[in-house]
């Protein structure tokens, strides 16, 4: 028989942070990561690596579990060994093949850094750092163009995902991604008040100069492609189309160009330190601590509308 678990789940858009009285007066810096995403090649890893080489120590390569993948990964972490860090990911988190991948990449790169996912619950947290894993990505079907909960009615809200997650791997010195659900910075305070280590963002720096793809012009207007990693652009691009035993689960958007991403990036920061001061937060790790939820109805008055 079907069951359904009475005690309700929140998403970002559930609540709102309590400010505490506090005695700061400036505020934070914070480091910016990218994890690559797992079609380039390894001729691609070493033009990068021989053009950009200040960038290595903050950007980690990713791998998916499919034939052929273990060894990709070893030839471009072994072709360019200033990289740190491996992301295996994956769509599902729950198979016991990802489980098993991730123990093969941790048993033969004891040294690196391993970030694996998507998973939403805290028994499966467990599961992969006790197979290997350092880092937990968190999120099924909250990002703006992943569609997974629309094809397949599966998914977990992500604020209470967030919350689960970062118990389990906090417990057994892990740490975990948001990953997916942040539309504005207060979304961003959000998820490292309910104990992410780190928020990963999509949509919100889509559309910028450096995000990838050509500028489209429509009406006198710019505009970029902006497409989940499942959509079927993507698997046309990378995989020769969507294989015939699935279906697509991303969407394709024009974004309204923005141009340089450095004001997105110093809104979201001015965000987050704000939150830091609003709540008494010396520094970001200090900051789900001090974190206090409410529950709402509503988060914002929009007489004049919300996109400011």
């Amino acid at each position: 028989m079907p069951r359904i678990e009475n005690d309700i789940k929140l998403d970002f858009k559930d609540v709102l942070l309590r400010p505490k009285r506090s005695t700061l007066k400036s505020r934070s810096e914070f480091t910016l990561f990218t994890t690559v995403h797992k079609h380039y090649t390894v001729d691609d890893w070493l033009e990068f690596a021989e053009k950009h080489p200040e960038c290595l120590e903050s950007v980690a390569v990713s791998t998916g579990t499919g034939d052929g993948d273990f060894e990709k990964i070893s030839a471009v972490v072994e072709a360019v060994p200033q990289l740190k860090y491996i992301c295996v990911d994956v769509a599902n988190g729950y198979s016991e093949h990802f489980v098993h991948f991730v123990r093969d990449v941790r048993e033969k790169f004891p040294s690196h850094t391993i970030m694996a996912g998507n998973v939403v619950t805290g028994e499966m947290v467990e599961e992969l750092i006790l197979a290997g894993a350092d880092i937990i990505k968190v999120g099924i079907g909250p990002g703006s163009v992943c569609t997974t909960r629309k094809k397949t009615g599966v998914g977990y809200p992500q604020l209470s995902a967030v919350i689960e997650c970062a118990d389990a791997a906090h417990g057994l010195g892990g740490h975990i991604i948001s990953d997916g659900g942040c539309t504005c910075p207060g979304d961003v305070s959000k998820a490292f008040g309910a104990g992410a280590d780190f928020v990963m963002l999509g949509g919100m720096l889509a559309g910028h100069s450096e995000s990838s793809g050509e500028i489209i012009e429509k009406n006198g207007k710019k505009y970029k492609l902006f497409y989940g990693m499942s959509s079927d652009t993507a698997m046309k691009k990378h995989a020769g189309g969507v294989a015939d035993y699935r279906a697509s689960e991303g969407k394709t958007v024009e974004v309204l160009y923005k141009g340089p991403v450095g004001d997105t990036i110093r809104d979201i920061l001015g965000g987050v330190r704000s939150t830091c001061t609003y709540v008494g937060a010396a520094k970001l790790k200090e900051l789900s601590r001090r974190t206090t939820f409410i529950r709402v109805t509503q988060q914002l008055n929009t007489v004049f509308g919300n996109d400011s």
